[in-house]
C-alpha cells in the first residue's frame, strides 16, 4: 500500500489479531481458504487482493466524506482496514457458511480449460441445453456431461468445480480452433486467458449529464446538519442481479443512502438459492439486505413508466443491463434526467464498450480470462468491480453537490479488472505470521471478529468504514 493510503487504512481494524501484513490477512480472513477450494488446500492469490480492495474502499470513504461535508455533515475523516476488506470479499462465502447446519461440500478442481496446445481458456454456459451439445460435440459421455454440469453452474458461489476427468482430457486433445468452433456452434462462449494483462482503462467515466440550467432539486444540493451519516436521506434507485450492481448499491446503503431494489414479478430468483438464512438465500442477503423492494416488470410499457416515475424520487438510478436495453426501453441516462434533473445514473456492465456493440457474457471468469487476472474461482471481479461502481457514484454525487449537474458514469467488471491488474505491481513481502482459517464458520464464532461482524440469521461482514467526527 502507499503511505498515503495508510494514513486511512490498517491492517488489522477492528479484527483483534496481530495481522502484520497482506498474507496474514488472507490466511486470518478466509481467503487463502476459499481461493484454495479448488486445489483442495489453502492457497495465497495471486495478487494482494485485500490489500487493493482496502485502497479502493478508503477511496470511497474519503470522497463520502467530502460528500458529507458539503451536505453539512459534520465528518473529518474515514478509516478502514486490509482485514476488513478481505471480509467483504468473502461475505457471501461467509454467509453460506453461517446459515443453514446443513454443510456444503466443497471437491477440489475446476477451470481454465487447456487445448491441445495448451492453450488456456475459459468457458460460459448458461443453461443445461447449451453444455450438453457443447460436450456431446467434442465426443464426450452423457454420464460425464451431466456429472460436469452438477458443480459448473455453482462455480461463482462455491469456488469450486470439480469436472470428470473425461471432459478435460478431451479440451486437451483437441486443437483450440476446434474447440472455439465448437463453442460458437453450440451457444458457448469462449475466452482465452491473454498473455497479456490489460490495465490500461480508467476504472470508471464519468460525465455531465442534463441540461446545466437545471440544477439538481434537494438531494445533496441542501445542508443536512440533522444527518449523521455521508450519504443519509440520499435514494438510490437499483436494478441489478449477482454481486456487481447489488454490492455497489449495499456498499451506499451502508454509507447511509435508502437503496430501493427493483425486481421482477414474483421477486428475484436468487432469493430461493440455498443455503437458507431464515426465508431468503444467505449469499443473496451478502449483498442484499437492508433493502427496500418493488416488483415491477421492465418488460412491459407500464412497468417501465414505473421504474421512471420511480427514479423520479431518486438521487442514483443504478443498473446492470446487457447493451443497447436501457436506450430500448427508453430509460437511457438522458430520459431518466429528464424526469430527475440532477440525478446520478450509472451504468455496471460487464465489458463496457471495450468488445464492441455484441460482446460475449460479462461474467467474473470470462473478464478474469480476457484480462488476464490472476486465475481464481472467487469472484473477485465480480466483488472489486462493485466497489469501482460504488466509487465512480460517489465521485459522481461529489460532482453533483458541486456544480449541481447530475452525471452519467460508467464502469464494468473489464474497467476493475484492468484496475485490479495496474495496482497489482509489486507484492506485500510482510511473512506469515499467524495461523491459516480453513472454517468459515469458526470464523464467524471467533471473538476476535466480533467488533468486524454482525449477525442476522448468518454472519455478514459490518460496514467497511468508520467515520471520524
Amino acid at each position: 500500500m502507499t503511505a498515503a493510503a495508510l494514513e486511512t487504512v490498517s491492517w488489522a481494524g477492528p479484527v483483534d489479531l496481530p495481522l502484520a501484513g497482506e498474507l496474514d490477512v488472507q490466511a486470518a480472513c478466509g481467503l487463502m481458504h476459499v481461493h484454495g477450494r479448488r486445489f483442495g488446500r489453502p492457497t495465497r492469490l495471486g495478487l494482494d487482493y485485500a490489500s487493493i480492495t482496502a485502497v479502493e474502499l478508503a477511496g470511497i470513504g474519503a470522497a463520502a466524506v467530502e460528500v458529507a461535508r458539503a451536505r453539512g455533515i459534520a465528518l473529518r475523516a474515514a478509516t478502514t482496514s486490509v482485514a476488513q476488506a478481505a471480509l467483504l470479499a468473502v461475505s457471501q462465502y461467509l454467509a453460506a457458511a453461517t446459515a443453514e447446519p446443513r454443510p456444503e461440500r466443497h471437491e477440489p478442481g475446476g477451470p481454465p480449460f487447456r487445448s491441445a496446445e495448451g492453450v488456456a481458456f475459459e468457458l460460459d454456459v448458461l443453461d443445461a441445453e447449451v453444455w450438453q451439445r457443447f460436450w456431446a460435440a467434442l465426443g464426450a459421455g452423457r454420464r460425464a456431461v451431466e456429472h460436469g454440469w452438477r458443480s459448473f453452474p455453482h462455480r461463482f458461489a462455491t469456488a469450486t468445480c470439480p469436472l470428470p476427468a473425461e471432459l478435460l482430457d478431451l479440451t486437451a486433445l483437441t486443437p483450440i480452433a476446434e474447440v472455439a468452433e465448437v463453442a460458437r456452434r453450440t451457444g458457448a462462449t469462449l475466452v482465452r486467458v491473454a498473455s497479456r494483462v490489460v490495465d490500461h482503462l480508467h476504472a470508471y467515466r464519468s460525465t455531465p449529464l442534463g441540461d446545466a440550467s437545471r440544477s439538481a432539486p434537494g438531494g445533496v444540493v441542501r445542508r443536512d446538519a440533522g444527518l449523521t451519516s455521508p450519504l443519509s436521506g440520499l435514494v438510490v434507485l437499483e436494478s441489478c442481479r449477482r454481486v456487481q450492481g447489488p454490492l455497489a448499491g449495499h456498499l451506499l446503503g451502508l454509507l447511509g443512502a435508502t437503496v430501493v431494489r427493483i425486481e421482477p414479478p414474483g421477486g428475484d430468483p436468487s432469493r430461493g438459492v440455498p443455503p437458507m438464512a431464515g426465508d431468503c438465500s444467505a449469499r443473496f442477503l451478502a449483498v442484499n439486505r437492508g433493502k427496500q423492494v418493488v416488483e415491477v416488470d421492465l418488460r412491459t410499457p407500464a412497468g417501465r413508466r414505473c421504474a421512471l416515475e420511480l427514479a423520479s424520487a431518486a438521487d442514483v438510478f443504478l443498473h446492470d443491463w446487457a447493451p443497447r436495453r436501457a436506450d430500448a426501453w427508453a430509460l437511457g441516462p438522458e430520459d431518466v434526467a429528464r424526469a430527475r434533473p440532477g440525478i446520478v445514473y450509472a451504468h455496471a456492465s460487464g465489458w463496457g464498450g471495450e468488445l464492441g456493440p455484441e460482446p460475449p457474457p460479462g461474467s467474473d471468469f470470462l473478464v478474469q480470462a480476457h484480462a488476464g487476472v490472476p486465475p481464481t474461482l472467487m469472484t473477485v471481479v465480480e466483488v472489486f468491480g462493485g466497489l469501482v461502481a460504488a466509487h465512480g457514484i460517489v465521485d459522481g454525487l461529489l460532482r453533483r453537490v458541486r456544480t449541481g449537474r447530475g452525471r452519467s458514469v460508467a464502469t464494468s467488471l473489464l474497467s476493475a479488472a484492468s484496475r485490479l491488474n495496474a495496482r497489482s505491481r509489486g507484492r506485500c513481502a510482510a511473512p506469515l505470521t499467524v495461523p491459516v482459517r480453513t472454517d468459515l464458520a469458526g470464523l464467524g464464532r471467533d471473538p476476535r471478529f466480533a467488533r468486524a461482524l454482525v449477525r442476522d440469521g448468518c454472519v455478514f461482514p459490518a460496514s467497511p468504514w468508520e467515520f471520524v467526527r
